[in-house]
């Protein structure tokens, strides 16, 4: 179950990283991964929707990685 947790934390450029706000009157926020600085512990930098950017250090129940969609490689014909 922590390997799950560890896996899903995993994000790559382009990913979308999700922080819950942990307060029920303030809203989460959503940026998207510029640069993979470290891949374990997990640190990135992240462009926040206001366009600010900061370094993240995500852990599993405060915020959650959505991956990029990847386009599937097409069948050979």
């Amino acid at each position: 179950a922590a390997r799950a947790r560890l896996a899903c934390m995993i994000g790559n450029v382009g990913d979308t990283v999700v922080v819950e706000s942990e307060r029920a009157d303030a809203t989460g926020r959503r940026g998207v991964i510029e640069v993979v600085l470290q891949e374990q512990p997990p640190r990135y930098q992240v462009r926040w929707e206001d366009g600010h950017t900061s370094i993240v250090a995500p852990s599993a129940g405060s915020a959650r990685i959505e991956q990029k969609k990847r386009p599937r490689p097409k069948a050979k014909t």
